[in-house]
């Protein structure tokens, strides 16, 4: 394997000039970059990553820490980081916090470890004051699904209440007036934040949330299942359900078609994220399109343009996208 000691012989030039050349410095002349380059060819040369790395202070990796690894979520959000950052000749390399404080702690300090140049993170646990603090004395971060003070430009989200609105409004609009709904998490903010648009919408119709028809889940296929369980048996009549996403609406839709109810003229659902089997469903599942693939994608532009000094238009926050299939219909019901 040749070396860049032959590189800069067989070119007649300083091995520092050879340096340069691979780490696209300006300063030097096109003869001589003309000369490392045919050298470089000749000999089938690889620079050493490593090597590279001390000579330029980058080593072209980025982290990336995420909450999971199996959903369809995270793996949109992974697949439009990896591909936007091999585009730019930079590399990945994934680890997974759980939402657990001390695993994203050791997250990051591993990721650190691994000289990566920057971190992009979908993290719960790690506090405000923690991750500016990442950001500030340690490494450039972006973060996607967060809203940190501070750290507004490094932000992609999510306008998640606007999504909460939409979609109990379809339900409104469609002459529900009985609307059940399965939050997240609670403590989540994209869950609170649903939620949040979820009663603005209630409010303008005119309607307040029965707290009988309220079940906080898990984000989880379980939630759906065991929320729409308990709801029923308050025997508390409702014509329709918001599941905050879709893995709940996924076991909402499974449970209430076990419980012999015919789906949507018994009972409206409607979702929120668009996973890729939201329209395997039956009946297929209306929905807000969450667009993780772009905000992934955002991310990693917004680490190019930081840390590699590329010149990318950066949009920080983005809208859900109302997606209409059979899962919702019209009220049969005058009286509810």
């Amino acid at each position: 394997m040749a070396t860049i000691y032959e590189v800069a012989k067989l070119a007649g030039v300083s091995v520092s000039t050879v340096s340069r050349v691979l780490n696209s410095h300006k300063t030097v002349n096109e003869e001589l970059r003309e000369k490392v380059e045919k050298a470089v060819n000749l000999l089938n040369y690889r620079p050493n990553s490593v090597a590279r790395s001390l000579a330029s202070n980058r080593s072209d990796s980025v982290g990336i820490l995420v909450s999971e690894l199996n959903t369809p979520f995270f793996g949109e959000m992974m697949r439009a980081v990896e591909l936007t950052l091999r585009t730019a000749n930079k590399h990945t390399i994934i680890t997974v916090g759980h939402n657990k404080l001390e695993q994203e702690e050791d997250g990051v300090d591993f990721l650190i470890g691994r000289n990566c140049d920057a971190l992009i993170m979908h993290v719960e646990a790690l506090s405000d004051d923690m991750l500016r603090a990442i950001n500030r004395d340690k490494i450039p971060i972006a973060l996607i699904n967060r809203q940190v003070q501070g750290l507004e430009g490094a932000c992609i989200s999510l306008n998640d209440e606007l999504g909460g609105y939409w979609a109990c409004k379809h339900l409104t609009d469609l002459g529900h007036t009985r609307i059940a709904y399965i939050a997240g998490p609670i403590h989540k903010n994209d869950a609170s934040q649903r939620l949040a648009g979820h009663n603005r919408a209630l409010k303008e119709a005119g309607l307040s949330m029965d707290p009988r028809l309220f079940y906080e889940g898990n984000y989880y296929e379980s939630g759906g299942i065991d929320g729409l369980t308990e709801l029923m048996e308050r025997n508390v009549d409702f014509t329709a359900l918001v599941c905050a996403n879709d893995w709940m609406a996924s076991g909402a839709i499974t449970c209430a078609r076990d419980k012999g109810l015919n789906l949507p003229q018994d009972l409206s659902i409607i979702g929120f994220d668009n996973d890729m089997f939201a329209h395997h469903l039956y009946p297929k599942l209306t929905t807000l399109h969450n667009p993780i693939y772009d905000m992934g994608e955002m991310a990693a532009k917004y680490i190019l343009n930081t840390v590699y000094k590329q010149k990318n238009h950066i949009k920080n926050v983005f809208e859900p996208q109302f997606i209409q299939r059979q899962s919702t219909e019209p009220c049969q019901n005058s009286t509810s």
